[in-house]
């Protein structure tokens, strides 16, 4: 005989616990949550930032014989930056791949007056400079196909070294005022050529992306003993004053650990913001554009401009970047 089912009694003394989880009593739980207000803080501190225009314009040659670092990468989304916060800015593609060029949006196809007639034809700068197709106050001499057989051209000229400074110097000098030129890129191709030795003698400043991954400082040590050389010989007045770590990944160990790295090895002259590794910044190049307008809400663009903001904050002939000298994200 199968006894009838009895009713359910509910245990009244028993403490049955409907409390929610800690992340949902706290939203500031989760790293995701942590992420988000510290990205909405810095973007905040970013726009309300003002720049202040240089006393006199800085030059900066952006250099690393190690490729693949985010060097023109750093370049053009740098100059947007300094663009957007007021500058009149150029970049000078000497890099014969002309990424910076495609970055900005300038034509530099064959038949396109560029750096090499420049270098080569000693052609005024004037009339090979572009404006940008997507920021105002920004500028670009465009590398065109040419410039693959400017190294070799280049070797029976006079004054082979110094034939860039030279146009520059005249550039500048015709552009005062309201009109002058704040900050000057010189795009480099990745080795020390006559190309990348015309750049180190037209700067004043070399800017060193340097990415947060295995082997990081590899090719940094040569690069620092051909500055000393360059230094010595054809510019007294270069100095390293910037580097910028790039490709950074939050997720991973090994990024704060090559972060830190480096800081070690250059205490003053690491900027305190960090480019992350991003797809949005890694898009821009193929629509023309900088991340700055691809996608301006991006962490990619907010990072670029609070380095952009670190470096108007340091004057050319004061301390070394990487001092307290802005907002930026930290490792």
């Amino acid at each position: 005989m199968v006894s009838a089912p009895q009713p359910v009694v509910e245990n009244k003394d028993t403490n049955v616990s409907r409390e929610t989880s800690p992340a949902a009593k706290d939203p500031m739980a989760t790293p995701l949550a942590r992420q988000v207000a510290d990205e909405a803080r810095r973007r905040r501190a970013a726009e309300a930032a003002t720049a202040h225009r240089p006393e006199a314009t800085r030059v900066f040659t952006v250099a690393n014989q190690k490729g693949g670092v985010g060097k023109t990468t750093s370049t053009v989304n740098l100059a947007a930056a300094l663009s957007l916060l007021g500058m009149n800015v150029l970049v000078i593609d000497i890099d014969p791949q002309g990424n910076a060029s495609t970055a900005l949006g300038v034509p530099h196809h064959s038949g396109v007056p560029g750096i090499y007639d420049v270098l080569i034809d000693s052609v005024p700068l004037a009339d090979v400079v572009q404006p940008a197709s997507t920021v105002e106050r920004l500028w670009c001499a465009p590398a065109t196909i040419d410039l693959a057989g400017a190294e070799i051209e280049l070797v029976p000229l006079v004054a082979r070294e110094a034939r860039l400074r030279k146009a520059l110097e005249k550039f500048l000098a015709q552009r005062t005022g309201d009109d002058r030129i704040d900050f000057v890129f010189i795009d480099c191709p990745p080795s020390l050529g006559l190309l990348t030795v015309n750049a180190f003698v037209s700067a004043q400043e070399v800017l060193i992306p340097i990415q947060t991954e295995y082997y990081a400082l590899e090719g940094v040590s040569q690069l620092m003993n051909n500055i000393t050389l360059i230094r010595e010989h054809l510019n007294p007045d270069l100095r390293v004053s910037t580097i910028l770590l790039t490709m950074y990944d939050a997720r991973t160990r090994l990024s704060a650990q090559v972060a830190e790295e480096v800081r070690q090895h250059f205490p003053n002259e690491v900027l305190k913001t960090l480019i992350p590794r991003s797809v949005r910044i890694s898009e821009a190049p193929s629509f023309g554009e900088t991340v700055m307008t691809y996608d301006p809400a991006s962490t990619g663009a907010l990072s670029y401009r609070e380095a952009a903001l670190e470096m108007t904050a340091v004057k050319a002939s004061g301390p070394s970047a990487g001092e307290e000298t802005g907002e930026g994200q930290h490792g």
